[in-house]
């Protein structure tokens, strides 16, 4: 009972049970107008037959007089399924016909009867007295005799019964269908509803990992379980970052948050003014290190919260890449490598110029710094151009590469593999490309620059955007 109490707060059932009311209400107005109509259409035509009558019979007494009407009445009374035919005197006293009794009183009008009327037949004999129904045209003749020409209502009235009787028996079956095909969808969205329930129950005591249940029928509650998986996907992935960040935090700075009051606390012992201007401009160097390494955190956050995604516009993204490329180009010297760039025109998307720019130069930065150590590293080049599947803007060095295993977590916060840790930088880079990617509905994409060269194997990183603006 307490389920069927669950079921009928369900608004579906609700609005289920509103829908069956209107019909019902709808139906019985239906079946009721169709007989109301019927008994119409045939009471219509019973009023035309008798007219027919009235003026055959009246040509007849016109013609041949009192003789030609009682031989045409008479033979008119014998045929199968005849009409009313009554003579009665000026008194409403019934002389002649084929009915034994009318109702008191229908004689006293003149014309269509004002309303059915009940007369009995000779033939309602046995003891039971039988009450017909009919409707009549009365006229009075010369010598004052009226003349009842009518037509039993039996058959319109039998006909609308018929009908009434199909019409509920119908509606009645179709009634009973709804609500059985009510409860069995009442029964089986509430079964839905409760497997949400459960899986929110855990979602709400810390399983993360939990999921919606998903039909695969398509309707409006897979599409509300697939929304809302993907909100619990961004959210564990958020929460996932979160967890990664603190952790990192409390390994990765404390280093240098201890070097740096080291280099503090042997400042305040130094004596010599020069001695100390250098000690305190290194503690400056370490404090603007860790400064960007927070800003750095910071717009990464920024990023995956969606915070910009109102900034986005459309932007030349070809100008964005000649622009970098042209302001790298002497840091790529100074660290003697070659920068080379091949930037097909015209190509737009819609997205944040600030974040496109800033990803473009981390990737550069990368690449400059990690190929400066390598013997015969050549250069980076910087390339964008349409591909099937997008936009690819890209950046390859002949750097050391990246092992295929690790790639997936170079692009994790303030992860670095052991050959980079004694370059600068806080493992940041790769991890705000991802997020800037991520927010411009793209993807990237990291793979060998020489595959044959284990030694100058180097890494190009790709950013893919899509093809059309999102």
């Amino acid at each position: 009972m307490s389920r069927f109490r669950v079921l009928f707060k369900s608004t579906a059932v609700r609005l289920s049970a509103l829908y069956i009311l209107l019909f019902a209400i709808c139906a019985a107005t239906l079946v009721f107008y169709v007989t109301a109509m019927s008994e119409r259409l045939l009471t219509g035509q019973i009023r035309d037959a008798v007219k027919q009558e009235v003026e055959q019979v009246q040509r007849a007494y016109d013609t041949g007089g009192m003789n030609l009407l009682l031989r045409t009445m008479e033979r008119r009374a014998r045929q199968p399924g005849a009409n009313l035919y009554i003579i009665a005197g000026p008194s409403g006293d019934i002389l002649a016909g084929n009915v034994a009794s009318v109702q008191p009183g229908v004689f006293e009008e003149v014309g269509w009867t004002s309303a059915p009327f009940a007369y009995q037949r000779y033939t309602d004999g046995g003891g039971v007295e039988r009450r017909h129904r009919a409707i009549a045209n009365i006229f009075v003749l010369d010598n004052g005799l009226r003349i009842l020409i009518g037509r039993d209502l039996g058959d319109p009235e039998r006909f609308r019964l018929l009908v009434r009787q199909a019409l509920m028996v119908a509606l009645a079956i179709m009634g009973l269908g709804a609500i059985i095909i009510w409860f069995a969808i009442g029964r089986n969205a509430l079964k839905r509803i409760d497997r949400m329930s459960d899986a929110s129950k855990k979602i709400m005591a810390g399983d993360l990992s939990q999921r919606l249940p998903v039909g695969g029928s398509g309707d409006e509650f897979d599409r509300l379980s697939m929304s809302l998986n993907t909100m619990l996907e961004r959210i564990e992935k958020l929460n996932e970052g979160l967890r990664q960040v603190s952790d990192n935090i409390a390994h990765d700075l404390k280093t240098p948050l201890t070097r740096l009051r080291n280099k503090a606390a042997d400042a305040l012992d130094m004596t010599d003014a020069d001695t100390r201007r250098v000690a305190l401009e290194g503690i400056i160097s370490e404090s603007d290190q860790l400064i960007r390494t927070f800003n750095a955190l910071l717009m990464i956050s920024r990023v995956e919260a969606g915070s910009v995604a109102a900034e986005m516009s459309p932007v030349e993204l070809s100008a964005i890449v000649s622009d970098s490329a042209e302001l790298y180009e002497p840091a790529a010297e100074e660290a003697g490598l070659g920068l080379s760039s091949s930037v097909e025109p015209g190509i737009e998307v819609q997205g944040n110029r600030e974040l496109i720019g800033q990803a473009i130069f981390n990737l550069l930065d990368n690449a400059i710094k990690y190929s400066s150590d390598t013997q015969g590293a050549g250069e980076v080049s910087l390339k964008l151009a349409r591909r099937p599947d997008g936009i690819c803007l890209s950046v390859a060095d002949h750097g050391p590469g990246v092992p295929a295993d690790r790639r997936d977590d170079v692009v994790k916060r303030f992860v670095r593999l052991d050959e980079s840790r004694s370059k600068p930088g806080t493992g940041l880079g790769l991890s705000l490309v991802e997020a800037v990617m991520e927010l411009h509905n793209g993807r990237l994409e990291l793979s060998d620059t020489n595959p044959d060269s284990p030694e100058q194997r180097g890494l190009t990183v790709s950013m893919i955007f899509p093809a059309k603006a999102a």
